[in-house]
C-alpha cells in the first residue's frame, strides 16, 4: 500500500471536517440563540428552510451549491475577481457543502440545549444589569455546554462523511478535493477492495469515536 495515497485523502477531508464544524459550531450557535426564545410569524417555515437539508438527497443539495458557487453566479463572480480562479472543484468548495449538510444536525442539538436553560435565571441576570451578551456568555452557554459539545461533534461527523454534494461541487481530484468517502467509491468502482477497505475502517473508528463521546456527554447531561 502505498501510504501517501493512503494519507492524502483522510488528511483533507480532517482539515475539510474542522474547518467546516467550527464554522457551523458558530453560526449554529448564534442562530440557535436566537431561535431558541424567539417568537414571531413565520418561525415554523424559517426552521423549516433551515433544516432541509438534513432531508433533502445529497444530489439536490450539491445541485443547489452548484447553481449557487458556478462561476456565473454574483458569489462565483465574487470570489474569482478575489483569489483569480473559480471556487467549484476546490477544497474550499468541499468545505460549504460540508457546512451546509452538516448545519441541521449541530442546530437541532444547540437549539434544544439553550431551551432547556431555565428562563427564570436568564431572566434574573437581565434584572442584575448583564447585558444579551453576558447573559449569553455567562448564563445560556454554560448550562448547554454538553449539548453544544455535542451538537459539534455530530456536526463534525456528519461533515466527515459528507459524499454527494462535496462530489457534485469539488469532484474527486487525487490530492486536491478527494475525500475518504470519494476515495473509497473510486477504490471500490476500480477492485482495490484492500484500499477500500482500510479508508472505510478508518471513517469506522473516527467517526465511532467521535459519537462514544458525543453519547456519553449527552448521558451525562
Amino acid at each position: 500500500m502505498d501510504w501517501k495515497t493512503f494519507l492524502a485523502p483522510i488528511a483533507l477531508s480532517l482539515q475539510i471536517a474542522v474547518i467546516a464544524s467550527v464554522l457551523v459550531f458558530a453560526v449554529s450557535l448564534l442562530i440557535a440563540w436566537r431561535m431558541a426564545r424567539a417568537r414571531f410569524y413565520g418561525k415554523s417555515i424559517l426552521e423549516t428552510l433551515l433544516l432541509l437539508p438534513l432531508v433533502l438527497p445529497p444530489t439536490v443539495v450539491g445541485f443547489v451549491l452548484l447553481v449557487i458557487l458556478g462561476r456565473r453566479s454574483w458569489f462565483g463572480k465574487f470570489y474569482e475577481s478575489l483569489f483569480g480562479g473559480p471556487i467549484l472543484f476546490t477544497w474550499e468548495s468541499a468545505v460549504i457543502a460540508a457546512a451546509v449538510v452538516a448545519f441541521p444536525l449541530a442546530y437541532r442539538s444547540m437549539k434544544a440545549g439553550l431551551q432547556g436553560v431555565d428562563p427564570d435565571l436568564e431572566n434574573a441576570a437581565r434584572a442584575m444589569g448583564a447585558s444579551e451578551w453576558q447573559v449569553f456568555r455567562y448564563i445560556s452557554v454554560p448550562l448547554s455546554s454538553r449539548s453544544l459539545t455535542s451538537g459539534y461533534l455530530l456536526g463534525f461527523c456528519r461533515g466527515l462523511g459528507e459524499f454527494g454534494a462535496t462530489l457534485m461541487v469539488a469532484g474527486n481530484i487525487p490530492g486536491r478535493t478527494q475525500t475518504i468517502p470519494t476515495a473509497i467509491y473510486v477504490a471500490s468502482d476500480g477492485g482495490s477492495m484492500t484500499l477500500a477497505w482500510a479508508w472505510a475502517g478508518t471513517m469506522i473508528v473516527i467517526s465511532f469515536l467521535m459519537l462514544l463521546v458525543s453519547n456519553r456527554i449527552t448521558k451525562d447531561s
